[in-house]
């Protein structure tokens, strides 16, 4: 299980790693098939900017030197704590430069400053995908966005089953405004609890807070029950008999998702009307995903639409983006043992040395093995061939190589040894790279 030796800092295995770079490889593969560039933003900035909406001041760490001063230039900077606050400024900063729609995917450590506990750490990796357009952005990168990470986390065939939930923002604000709302805010912000409390205190909330009636709030109790793989939501929702303009855009808007989606295989994508999002920014299609067998880790993978991600005061940049919590998703699987490394070590091949004197000529042939993508080491000293065996056990290398005339590698798992040419000679492609074991 990982290593966690600074509770909220976690360290991973060899084999662990792998599981991770895996991950990593299929998302980067993914996000530029769909053309999305790569993108790092720099790990510090002004706590002023970090801190602009007020809501996470005791998450930042403040970056200070030991021997700073109150004067010294780098005085005032904090770890960004997630992707989206750096990206709005980098958008602003390099605005001139970028060509628009701007489609970014970026793979980056934040940090935050809150109490570790079960798929919450104080430093992590997150992968983000945003489409922002200046002036405006059409709403099909909304069933764009939903499509590639839905894409993307399908090819994690490894993983338990993974459910992407999507609903859409002015849905749930048009049919609070179509049952008499006055506080709108307030009837998303109760509904968005539903995951975390029971129906019956996010009802009171409605009826306490929003200032709604019993029927009013029962209405809403409603809609949010309505959760489906497909577009009949729409007609569920009309059944409940509540009409505005609003709440027919994001019916349509949602649908459009749904379809979009409705071809994607490996993970699961449906509508679920109960699904809000606590940030205030978020003013369309909204995002969550749950793992089944790991709800109580809430949403693994989270977004939507942001009609002012930035401004400069003379242009809006609107966008939608969607952010998979890396290591909140793998940690928890790595300590369960639900999936593992196949090996520790690259390594498919373990060239053995008879003697010392030989070594030049292993080291030969092992970069032979190695021009044809082989990973190969060569063993540490030369012990007798079965302690040479053992190390190679040890190490996970499932192939030893022995040099000779002819010479001859060995299956350590099967005890298969056959004659080889090391420059013909390919391991099963399953062999080749550390691969990743669900159980």
């Amino acid at each position: 299980m990982p290593v966690t030796s600074l509770s909220g800092f976690p360290e991973l295995l060899p084999a662990e790693s792998f599981v991770e770079l895996r991950v990593l490889d299929l998302l980067r593969e993914t996000f530029e098939l769909h053309g999305f560039a790569p993108l790092r933003t720099r790990a510090a900035e002004p706590l002023e900017h970090l801190l602009r909406k007020g809501e996470i001041d005791k998450e930042v760490y403040v970056l200070r030197r030991l021997q700073a001063d109150d004067d010294s230039g780098d005085s005032g900077l904090g770890l960004h704590f997630d992707l989206t606050v750096p990206f709005a400024r980098y958008v602003l900063d390099n605005a001139g430069h970028l060509e628009f729609p701007f489609r970014r995917y970026q793979i980056q450590t934040v940090w935050r400053g809150e109490r570790p506990q079960s798929g919450r750490f104080r430093e992590f990796t997150q992968a983000d995908i945003d489409v922002v357009g200046r002036g405006t952005l059409a709403f099909h990168h909304d069933v764009e966005v939903a499509r590639v990470m839905a894409e993307a986390l399908g090819r994690l065939e490894f993983l338990p089953p993974l459910r992407l939930q999507v609903n859409n923002r002015k849905l749930v604000e048009g049919f609070a405004r179509g049952v008499g709302a006055t506080d709108v805010a307030a009837v998303l912000r109760a509904i968005d609890r539903l995951d975390k409390v029971p129906a019956a205190v996010v009802a009171a909330e409605l009826r306490d807070v929003a200032g709604l009636g019993d029927e009013q709030a029962a209405a809403c109790l409603r809609l949010a029950d309505i959760r489906t793989a497909d577009t009949s939501f729409v007609e569920r929702v009309r059944g409940l008999g509540v009409g505005d303009d609003l709440l027919d855009t994001g019916l349509a808007e949602l649908a459009a998702v749904i379809e979009g989606c409705a071809d994607i295989r490996g993970v699961t994508v449906e509508a679920d009307l109960r699904i809000a999002r606590g940030l205030d920014y978020y003013t369309g299609t909204v995002f969550e995903t749950r793992m089944a067998g790991y709800e109580s880790l809430g949403s693994i993978c989270s977004g939507g639409r942001y009609d002012a991600l930035a401004s400069d005061g003379r242009a809006t940049y609107p966008g939608v983006g969607i952010s998979l919590g890396v290591t909140r998703l793998l940690v928890p699987l790595l300590a369960d043992g639900a999936v593992a490394g196949s090996r520790p070590v690259p390594s498919a091949v373990l060239v053995a040395v008879p003697g010392e004197a030989d070594r030049a000529a292993c080291d030969a042939l092992a970069q032979r093995l190695r021009a044809r993508g082989i990973a190969t080491e060569v063993a540490a000293s030369p012990q007798k061939f079965g302690k040479q065996i053992r190390y190679a056990e040890r190490r996970g290398i499932p192939f030893v190589w022995f040099p000779g005339e002819p010479h001859e590698v060995k299956d350590i798992r099967s005890g298969e040894q056959v004659h080889a040419d090391p420059d013909t000679w390919t391991p099963p492609d399953d062999d080749r790279h550390p691969g990743v074991i669900s159980r």
